[in-house]
């Protein structure tokens, strides 16, 4: 019994270390990252324009104590075990998945940039279906090793989103488990849906699996709670529409994906990675700055892409 207490404590010092740790990491990035700074205040103002403009900056300095905290607790994963890992979270309505596995068929877990969601993963290692989580390959190889290291190393497979549909169609139709961060989407392949009352863009990847592979969708998030455990929660299934008008439906369920999102969001805000740009296409003065450096990058690689075909086209002299 002794032992027993003696080893909560020890388990209990080690979260508040790593949530301290955490926090002075996030700090450090809250000052010295000027432009996700910037960012985050920005998309603060733009959600919440009732509040103060020291009520905004406390809440952001949060924001990067959790993203801080998250950086470090990925980190620590590495040197863990599978039951370590699992003794860091609990679980909140588990009993959807476990019915969703009784339906023998592919089940889509669509989540967000909020809490954990790195750690999460670990949970799906508890059951028997195989699993794959949907990655964004990073810039940086060494951190692209690194993050693909940790979601695998118990079993996971990754899955790269770009080029990847195939790939995640296949497994769906294999009735495996799929996860996918919706919350991110590009210029040109988002949706226009409605995101804290602001016309916004989404990704719509999820809503065409859901309604390809007629599989079960899932929003799950993981996220931390006033002690300093992470809770994944698991809510119940959303019923896909279908009407037969696919633009129609497929807007729909996206929307409907991000309404899952948000109402996360809102009851975790400090939580969410506000460095995302949902509202970039209908407000690009709200990200001017960005936007500028984006035209630059796209002027630069058609150069880069006229230089080339000019080499490509070029006779070549004989000597």
């Amino acid at each position: 019994m002794n032992f027993a207490f003696g080893e909560v404590h020890i388990t209990d010092m080690k979260r508040k270390l790593t949530i301290n740790i955490g926090k002075l990491f996030g700090m450090l990035v809250y000052v010295l990252a000027v432009g996700q700074r910037r960012l985050v205040l920005r998309n603060l103002r733009f959600c919440y324009p009732e509040w103060q403009d020291d009520q905004i900056r406390k809440f952001a300095r949060r924001v990067f104590e959790n993203f801080g905290i998250t950086f470090i607790e990925v980190c620590q994963s590495a040197f863990m075990s599978r039951d370590e890992l699992s003794s860091r979270y609990r679980v909140k309505g588990e009993e959807n998945l476990i019915n969703a596995l009784k339906a023998n068929r592919g089940i889509l877990i669509v989540t967000a940039h909020i809490g954990n969601w790195e750690v999460a993963q670990h949970y799906m290692n508890n059951f028997e279906k195989p699993f794959s989580v949907v990655a964004t390959r990073m810039k940086q190889a060494w951190a692209n090793r690194l993050l693909n290291h940790l979601r695998s190393r118990f079993g996971n497979t990754v899955i790269d989103k770009k080029g990847g549909l195939q790939n995640i169609m296949q497994a769906l139709r294999r009735g495996e488990i799929v996860a996918l961060l919706i919350d991110q989407s590009r210029r040109k392949q988002g949706i226009e849906v409605t995101f804290f009352g602001r016309e916004a863009t989404a990704t719509p990847a999820a809503a065409l699996l859901a309604m390809r592979c007629k599989v079960t969708v899932l929003p799950g998030f993981c996220v931390r709670d006033p002690d300093g455990r992470l809770t994944a929660h698991v809510r119940p299934p959303l019923e896909m529409i279908r009407t037969g008008d696919f633009r129609r439906d497929l807007q729909t369920n996206t929307q409907m994906m991000m309404n899952a999102v948000e109402e996360m969001v809102r009851e975790y805000p400090d939580q969410w990675f506000w460095t995302l740009k949902p509202w970039k296409v209908a407000y690009p003065h709200l990200y001017w700055e960005w936007e500028k450096r984006r035209q630059k990058r796209k002027i630069r690689r058609k150069k880069r892409k006229r230089t080339a075909a000019g080499k490509r086209s070029s006779p070549v002299t004989p000597r």
